[in-house]
């Protein structure tokens, strides 16, 4: 079966509504009357992105939050549900399980917004990811946890505070979480070494919790999926976090740690524009090169957090979404020739509320194109261009 093949086969699939969305004009002499934004064209089950997944035996999923309001890509705005439970078959919490949501102090935890999630999965059916265990970095530590006075013995009790942590999550969710990013972007790239934090002081190395980390959650765990979570791409500017990267599930191997999987998170970045063909540049022999690596030491992968930043797009919205669709196509079409590739999590849905609108948001301020869905809940061409190279993947 031919890619050409499999876009024909699209056909058949009801995608009404994806490519630019409708314009709505206005004479010059006259209020238009309030238009209400289209309904959601929703795809029927079988022709999902996870439906579409699932044919060549993987999951899509997306990132869901909770936010206690109708709006926002949470469970509470009843629209954003409706995307997410006519696409996924596979949740995970945006923010809902870092350490800053769930333990405001050492000997306090708050599950109030993580068990809301984990209902409204319950409920629709969903599989549920857990994200994440430790994310290894001072910035996103909470208050406390940088300041706290580790006493007399810092080793022992530093080894009490993660491993009462990872217990009591994972606990909480046994049954219905079986596969954690245990350990989340731990990489200092300005010294090409893993980063230090008070907890790594205070055990020794970065390593050591780290380890501790793992072993703890195999504990918990048997049969579980342990994954290191990270952000490298294909793009050259991460030639050296690759390197950084490749050391660090070298040395797992070497100490013999329990990691099952290198989450790569995907946000895939259009910050310039190759000539050549019109998208990023990017670099496919080598980050296959790499790929090979990480599946040649015996780890599985996962796509855990996917979007695209359109920066160097031009402003031109259909213009821009096709371009995006086409770079979704070309790093998709590498990614679903490996067979160690499982789980493919969107980091949300909805243009609106994807997290690029704040962390790399456009010089000419119109929104940031990266998601499947617009922000009037339709579906765009990279939807289309996820499902084309899904259905590939599967012939």
């Amino acid at each position: 079966m031919t890619r050409r093949s499999a876009l024909a086969g699209m056909a058949a699939l009801p995608l009404i509504g994806c490519g630019a969305e409708e314009l709505i004009g206005s004479s010059p002499t006259s209020t238009p009357a309030p238009v209400s934004p289209p309904a959601t064209q929703f795809p029927t089950v079988a022709g999902s992105l996870d439906g579409a997944a699932s044919r060549s035996g993987r999951r899509f999923g997306s990132a869901i939050s909770w936010n206690g309001g109708t709006t926002g890509g949470s469970i509470q705005n009843p629209r954003y549900a409706d995307v997410v439970k006519a696409e996924c078959g596979l949740l995970v919490p945006e923010n809902e399980m870092k350490w800053q949501f769930t333990r405001p102090s050492p000997d306090v935890y708050d599950f109030a917004r993580m068990d809301a999630i984990a209902e409204f999965a319950r409920t629709n059916g969903k599989a549920l990811r857990g994200h994440t265990l430790l994310w290894h970095r001072p910035r996103w530590f909470p208050d406390w946890l940088n300041n706290y006075d580790y006493g007399a013995n810092p080793a022992r009790e530093a080894e009490r505070l993660l491993t009462d942590h990872i217990r009591t999550v994972t606990d909480r969710y046994r049954g219905q979480i079986a596969s954690y990013d245990v350990v989340n972007e731990a990489i200092d790239h300005d010294r090409n070494a893993t980063i230090e934090t008070s907890m790594s002081r205070a055990m020794g190395s970065p390593e050591a919790v780290m380890d501790l980390a793992f072993h703890t959650a195999r504990e918990q765990l048997p049969d579980g999926e342990l994954v290191y979570n990270d952000y490298m791409s294909w793009e050259p500017a991460h030639a050296a976090h690759c390197n950084d990267v490749l050391r660090l599930l070298e040395g797992f191997r070497k100490r013999n740690v329990p990691v099952d999987a290198l989450g790569i998170q995907s946000h895939i970045e259009i910050y310039s524009v190759d000539p050549a063909t019109g998208v990023g540049p990017y670099r496919e022999r080598e980050w296959r090169d790499f790929i090979d690596e990480v599946v040649g030491m015996g780890y599985k992968l996962l796509i855990t957090e996917f979007d695209v930043k359109d920066k160097a797009l031009p402003s031109a919205v259909a213009l821009r979404d096709e371009k995006v669709a086409d770079y979704t196509r070309r790093y998709f079409d590498v990614m679903l020739d490996y067979a160690e590739l499982s789980d493919i999590l969107a980091w949300g849905m909805v243009d609106q509320f994807n997290w690029l609108q704040g962390f790399a948001p456009r010089d000419d301020g119109m929104e940031v194109r990266g998601t499947p869905y617009s922000s009037t809940y339709q579906p765009k061409p990279m939807r289309e261009a996820l499902a084309a190279s899904l259905l590939d993947a599967a012939s």
